[in-house]
């Protein structure tokens, strides 16, 4: 629960992780207290496009680049109706934003949203330690919240674990809506809505595509009412082991060989579907900069992510599934994580990355083409 409250600069705000990490500093956005698991972020930009992409659902964004909000907030570059993030950690807020196209400061719309938000603490140092002891879970207390440091730590350990969390039913759209296509219309996608991100769609739509966005909790048979050229599985938050209505859909995809692209959960999904595990990782990939290595082209692409769990498939061989043959197509070079699946009997792929990439880059914007090709291919 938070208050909203402006010209909180002076006000004290503390940061509480699980481990008993304490960090303190002022408060920025709304004042009062809210939980979630900590992760950071190594975008130097896009800080819109990030508190607004629903795959942050329930975590607490700590951004790595040390001044956040020079270009203040505007109302084009948000990717859902509103801001997902449970709290923001920042270290040195813009005192004035500077951008032609902005309306209001992004400290402003933290107060608006009812976000409670950090500032002031060293990030670098906070980096570092979620670095070494994985992300985890944590609350921000400021104002009036501030209590023992006993008291906020049991209330931090006394929240739910980010493992075996199903939060792709809370941000999905609850009506089905639709994308029109850009120019002439050449395919009709059904994308399945797990925390989808507006550019998306968008991408999609630039290709001649019309996009009908469905609910996280369509049926097959509501899927191909809309009679699809292809299906897409999109982003979305929590932990794909508890994912089971979306892995049981795509199956069926998959059995009715329709042309499909999954990206980010859709990944996992996929690699689900395939019979693969997930897993957690330590402490994610989420940033602008991470490099992936396009397996099929030997390209190496910078890429922009926001993933916390990824798929345990072998990288050095081919598998066989009950859908033919599988690979992995794409991998981190930071730390060889799965970035990508393609079977190479029928036509569906997935990457863990996103390739609508706002707010850049745009390396990986060939994969929509792909989806295109498949499609083309199947009507052939």
């Amino acid at each position: 629960m938070t208050t909203s409250t402006r010209g909180t600069t002076r006000v004290p705000a503390v940061l509480v992780l699980e481990d008993g990490r304490i960090f303190r500093g002022r408060a920025y956005g709304a004042v009062g207290e809210t939980f979630g698991e900590a992760v950071f972020s190594t975008g130097m930009t896009g800080y819109q496009e990030t508190l607004t992409d629903p795959s942050y659902d329930r975590q607490i964004v700590v951004a790595t680049a040390p001044q956040i909000g020079n270009t203040g907030w505007n109302d084009e570059d948000d990717e859902s109706g509103r801001i997902w993030v449970s709290g923001y950690v920042v270290r040195d807020p813009a005192r004035v934003p500077s951008n032609w196209r902005a309306t209001r400061s992004l400290d402003d719309e933290l107060v608006t949203q009812n976000v409670v938000g950090i500032s002031g603490i060293d990030t670098r140092a906070l980096t570092r330690h979620l670095r070494e002891s994985g992300s985890m879970r944590a609350g921000i207390f400021s104002g009036e919240a501030v209590g023992s440091e006993t008291e906020l730590l049991a209330r931090v350990q006394a929240q739910p674990p980010m493992k075996g969390a199903s939060l792709y039913e809370e941000v999905a759209t609850k009506e089905a809506y639709v994308v029109p296509a850009v120019g002439e219309k050449r395919f009709t996608v059904a994308a399945i809505d797990l925390g989808i991100k507006g550019m998306t769609p968008h991408r999609m739509a630039e290709r001649g595509i019309e996009v009908h966005v469905l609910p996280a909790t369509a049926s097959a048979a509501q899927v191909y009412a809309v009679d699809p050229d292809g299906v897409f599985f999109s982003n979305g938050p929590g932990d794909p082991a508890a994912a089971d209505g979306p892995v049981a859909l795509m199956t069926e995809v998959l059995e009715r060989r329709t042309p499909l692209f999954g990206i980010c959960f859709g990944n996992q999904i996929l690699g689900r579907a395939l019979g693969f595990g997930t897993y957690k990782l330590k402490y994610g990939h989420r940033g602008i900069n991470q490099p992936v290595q396009d397996r099929t082209t030997g390209k190496v692409e910078v890429t922009a992510h926001n993933h916390g769990f990824a798929v345990d498939a072998p990288l050095d061989q081919v598998s066989e599934t009950r859908f033919g043959r599988a690979e992995v197509s794409h991998i981190c070079l930071n730390d060889d994580v799965v970035e990508g699946l393609q079977l190479l009997d029928q036509p569906a792929f997935s990457v863990q990355y996103h390739p609508e990439a706002a707010a850049g880059p745009h390396d990986a914007a060939y994969l929509f083409d792909r989806f295109v090709s498949l499609m083309e291919g199947q009507r052939a």
